[in-house]
């Protein structure tokens, strides 16, 4: 750690304390006494182009600049730096008298959320795409998600396949959205924009005042997309007060208020898109996430971390409950 504080010029006896509870990087609040700082490792096994991160974040920003100089886009400071591990850090101000939700506890919260994610999106529009890369590829191809699922499932053991019987066949039963998704984007009526792809309610910055969002952070999935991907990925995490984590499928629910809330905050900021692929959004990414980490109980637990054998197994299982729950929901 004072490798890296040196590295971006600041003193070795800053006070750096840990802060959030991301899957992927490491984050830190550094106080050097006269200033604060938000101090990141970035997951050089998930991210493994880095370098592409901090390019796609410099054309967001530039292009910010240019056509909404008033918008808060928190940029890092400077360049990476590498510790000598070869982890890449970057270094972004701390806003002061702001704060970040786990999960969202009133529908307000989940308005606001949603609406920041939109207004994202919104302003990014007329940015040069060709000029982002990705920094995963295909991350929200629901094509290729199930792809990998039958790839997880023909070289499983028995041992395992057995453990997810109910889960393998919910997987092949909802493949029909597999279907729509690959006839939306064929027919070429969804629009390409340069979206957030992680739009997780503790990935916006809340004023401490006005409680109003302010802010959209961990912005290392900033590259091209559709709006479906981060609309659906807000009604996947925001409307069951249950996280995927929840073993009892008694408490996932939808909570159609907070449902609501997201579509309307998304649409409140993100303008001129197709409104009635809203509840496809929720099914397609909440089916997403449910594949991944079925794929993974099949392969063993390879990617995603682990405290327990069968947890991506609960994480498949509270998924699918999930995406039976927001079928009834849409209609």
């Amino acid at each position: 750690m004072v490798e890296v504080l040196e590295k971006f010029a600041i003193d070795s006896s800053a006070v750096v304390k840990p802060i959030g509870n991301g899957h992927i990087n490491k984050t830190f609040k550094v106080d050097t006494g006269s200033q604060s700082y938000i101090l990141q490792r970035i997951n050089k096994d998930v991210f493994t182009k880095p370098e592409v991160i901090a390019r796609n974040l410099e054309l967001a920003k530039q292009h910010l600049i240019k056509t909404h100089p008033g918008y808060l886009f928190i940029a890092p400071l400077h360049g990476l730096v590498y510790d000598n591990e070869g982890h890449p850090w970057r270094l972004y101000p701390y806003i002061e008298r702001s704060y970040t939700i786990e999960e969202a506890q009133n529908v307000n919260q989940a308005y606001e959320g949603a609406r920041a994610f939109g207004k994202f999106g919104q302003l990014m529009k007329g940015c040069p795409l060709s000029d982002f890369k990705p920094t995963i590829e295909r991350f929200h191809d629901l094509a290729l998600r199930y792809d990998q699922f039958q790839s997880a499932l023909a070289s499983t053991t028995p041992e395992l396949k057995a453990t997810a019987i109910h889960e393998i066949d919910a997987a092949i039963k909802n493949k029909t959205l597999v279907e729509r998704y690959n006839s939306i984007i064929k027919s070429n009526t969804l629009k390409p924009g340069i979206f957030h792809n992680d739009t997780k309610i503790n990935n916006v910055l809340f004023d401490g005042a006005s409680h109003n969002a302010i802010a959209v952070i961990d912005l290392d999935t900033v590259m091209e997309g559709y709006f479906i991907y981060d609309l659906g990925d807000l009604a996947r995490t925001l409307v069951s007060p249950a996280g995927e984590e929840e073993k009892d499928l008694s408490k996932v629910v939808v909570r159609k208020e907070f449902y609501d809330a997201v579509i309307d905050g998304y649409m409140s900021g993100m303008k001129d898109v197709d409104t009635s692929l809203a509840s496809f959004a929720g099914l397609m990414m909440t089916y997403i996430m449910a594949l991944r980490f079925l794929a993974d109980h099949l392969r063993g637990n390879t990617y995603y971390h682990v405290t327990y054998a069968d947890q991506n197994l609960v994480r498949a299982r509270n998924q699918f409950r999930l995406l039976h729950l927001l079928y009834q929901v849409g209609k």
